[in-house]
């Protein structure tokens, strides 16, 4: 599981190693944006030394400039490979607070209604009926000890400016929000099943096809064509192509995806 060495992960830790049965790994990524980082990874290990689990880190130097969207790639990069390495499920500690600062973040983005579907990957997330308020009383009833990162009250990052809106939502709303991301996931997984069986891949496409599709159903397709590589206005754009773009021309819609066009069909290449 990854542990940061935040309330919320070290909450899960304690709750997990309660469990019977589980076999855990530790699994930590430092950054190497904050100068105190070192700290952090410390404090995890002797978290696991303390629950007798094993542990597994790498440190990054990304710096003080790197993005939230490149820290949280090149975590999770490291988290899966953990989790591969071990044939394991990769369990980290997003809570409900978490799940609508993500919402807002992608209606912000204009991600289009699968930005309410958010947190729904192969990731277990089982925090995501717990508050942060609920998470916190866990910890000081357990008298549990955690680090504080000082970049959470930095406002260069849209995360931080977010949170500082939602967490002013009442309960009321919120539970709102939760029944509706449940709804849309549900809607998701109905939409993906479908789509996996209209659209077969064999990277031969027509393009008369797919200029007669609306745009909804279009991005969805092509979703599933180039395997959720690319965003909804990036997707939009690659539709335009295939309406415009003249034969024996390429399109590099972005993330690796290049788009090759013939005068009746296009080909799609996913490179690594």
């Amino acid at each position: 599981m990854a542990v940061s060495g935040g309330v919320d992960s070290v909450v899960l830790l304690d709750m997990l190693s309660k469990q019977l049965g589980l076999e855990l790994i530790v699994a930590h990524f430092d950054h190497g944006i904050r100068g105190d980082s070192v700290q952090d990874a410390i404090f995890v290990e002797n978290l696991a030394k303390k629950y007798k689990l094993p542990y597994v880190s790498k440190r990054e130097e990304l710096g003080a400039s790197a993005s939230e969207e490149l820290a949280r790639d090149r975590r999770y990069e490291f988290l899966r490979l953990v989790a591969r390495k071990y044939d394991s499920i990769l369990v980290t500690a997003h809570h409900s607070d978490d799940v609508v600062e993500t919402i807002a973040i992608n209606l912000i983005r204009g991600t289009g209604w699968r930005g309410l579907a958010v947190l729904d990957s192969d990731i277990y997330r089982p925090l995501t009926n717990m508050t942060k308020s609920e998470i916190i009383k866990y910890a000081k009833k357990h008298h549990l000890v955690w680090r504080e990162d000082s970049t959470n009250q930095s406002s260069d990052y849209l995360r931080n400016r977010i949170r500082l809106k939602t967490m002013k939502l009442d309960d009321d709303t919120k539970r709102q929000l939760l029944g509706l991301w449940s709804e849309q996931k549900a809607v998701k997984l109905l939409i993906d099943n479908e789509v996996s069986k209209l659209v077969k891949k064999d990277n031969n496409y027509s393009r008369y096809f797919f200029t007669h599709l609306d745009l909804s159903t279009g991005i969805e397709f092509l979703r599933y064509i180039v395997d959720a590589r690319l965003t909804r206005p990036q997707l939009i754009n690659v539709l335009h192509a295939i309406k415009t773009m003249q034969s024996k021309k390429s399109y590099i819609a972005g993330n690796g995806v290049k788009i090759s066009f013939t005068p009746r069909n296009f080909t799609v290449e996913l490179i690594k």
